[in-house]
């Protein structure tokens, strides 16, 4: 019996997905659970594997095309009916290989030399298999054909250093059938004055996302400042032997996700969501990592962030980094988010109005901590190491007193961190 595979639903809010590349040619064996389609969404690649064992009949979509999720893109025949297909597809291409390369004796017995294969295939397409999602991701974007490229990896795996080495210039052979891209390609990773950037599928729902967003959740903004002297001086302390002991640097970052996780608790009707039905206050406290990447922008999850302590949340979001940086998020990892927060402070911001993450009720930026002259206790002067906070609100579902509540409570509990204790 045949099995119609569809387009899978890569998270809860995905609606669409782009068949990026198929693993697999019609005619092609295939086993279950072997990946045989990666499919490209605005946050993540991933490879889909097969629901059965058996022989791939039918591309229903082509490489490059958007669908929504649900539509079918493919049709494998079963591993029973595959056989006899098999068997009976072998008896010319035996007839064929005995006729161009005789018979001749091993030990005894009697061997055939193997049928060249067909130009093309084979090697080609192993090697399009052997490459990680995220290099054959590299490799279309610089427009590079990764069959092309020898690979210096373990095995002869194509990395992403060979595709840029390839993309940088003419330094492998490439076959008379491959057409490069024309030296000077721009991208959103390496932009090119006076050119434009063709968009990717990423990039494409990154801007429809943000439409969306804007055009459907009325924002509203605030921001208060506050003052980290004494958490600067406890992550200052505890830095050295956190990452001799975990490998990760220690950021004012698992502090702040910290704050905001009690924030949230105090204030649980920013940790919620509108829909047509009311206004749904979330149990589960998922807090999404806005990260900036050179060509994309993404927001792995935090789960159960409020269950975590600080050193923990230092390391669940040094992986997520980590992983993000290394192109190698799975679809978990950006599902399930409930509230966003947003390291501007990194590139040196002081003061942003973020866009909120769909389906959220808020986003909240910490931004760079400078060192300021400010009035203290006694209408004294002193150098403080000062922060702003900014929140971006669905105003939907928040009004300014809870925002401003949530924003207060923030700030208190950032400003009474350190700088004694434990992480």
């Amino acid at each position: 019996m045949p099995t119609t595979v569809t387009m899978p639903q890569l998270g809860e809010t995905v609606t669409e997905g782009t068949v990026a590349q198929w693993l697999k040619r019609p005619g092609e064996s295939v086993e279950k659970y072997e990946p045989f389609v990666e499919v490209s969404t605005d946050k993540v690649n991933a490879e889909v594997p097969s629901p059965v064992s058996g022989v791939l009949r039918e591309l229903l979509v082509k490489e490059g095309e958007t669908v929504a999720t649900g539509t079918a893109i493919a049709i494998i025949d079963d591993a029973g009916a595959s056989a006899n297909a098999t068997k009976a597809q072998a008896s010319p291409s035996t007839s064929a290989s005995s006729a161009a390369a005789p018979p001749t004796r091993s030990n005894g017995r009697t061997v055939r030399a193997p049928a060249p294969a067909s130009a093309g295939s084979g090697e080609l397409e192993s090697a399009l298999r052997a490459a990680s999602p995220a290099v054959r991701k590299l490799a279309r974007e610089h427009s590079v054909d990764i069959r092309a490229i020898a690979g210096t990896g373990s095995g002869g795996r194509v990395t992403a250093q060979d595709v840029l080495a390839a993309a940088a210039g003419p330094a492998t052979a490439v076959p008379a059938s491959t057409v490069q891209a024309p030296a000077g390609t721009s991208t959103y990773a390496q932009p090119i004055p006076g050119t434009t950037i063709s968009l990717n599928q990423a990039r494409r729902i990154i801007a429809q996302r943000m439409v969306e967003s804007k055009h459907t959740a009325p924002h509203a903004w605030s921001t208060v400042e506050v003052d980290v002297t004494n958490l600067w001086k406890w992550r200052e302390r505890e830095k050295a032997r956190f990452e001799r002991e975990t490998g990760y640097k220690l950021t004012l970052l698992p502090f702040f996700i910290r704050a905001v996780v009690q924030s949230l608790q105090a204030f649980p009707l920013v940790n919620a969501r509108f829909t047509p039905d009311g206004i749904q206050v979330l149990k589960d406290v998922n807090v999404g990592v806005a990260i900036g990447l050179a060509s994309n922008l993404v927001v792995p999850v935090v789960k159960n962030a409020d269950r975590l302590t600080i050193k923990a949340l230092g390391v669940a979001a040094g992986e997520l980094i980590d992983r993000a940086r290394k192109n190698k998020l799975g679809v978990d990892d950006l599902a399930g988010g409930t509230f966003t927060v947003n390291n501007n402070g990194a590139n040196g911001s002081i003061l942003s109005a973020p866009i909120i993450n769909g389906g959220q009720a808020g986003i909240v930026t910490m931004e760079a901590v400078v060192k300021r002259p400010v009035v203290v206790d006694g209408d004294a002067i002193a150098i403080r190491q000062m922060m702003n906070c900014c929140l971006s609100l669905d105003h939907r579902v928040l009004d300014g007193y809870t925002a401003s509540g949530f924003l207060a409570d923030l700030k208190k509990r950032l400003e009474s961190m350190g700088p004694d204790g434990a992480i």
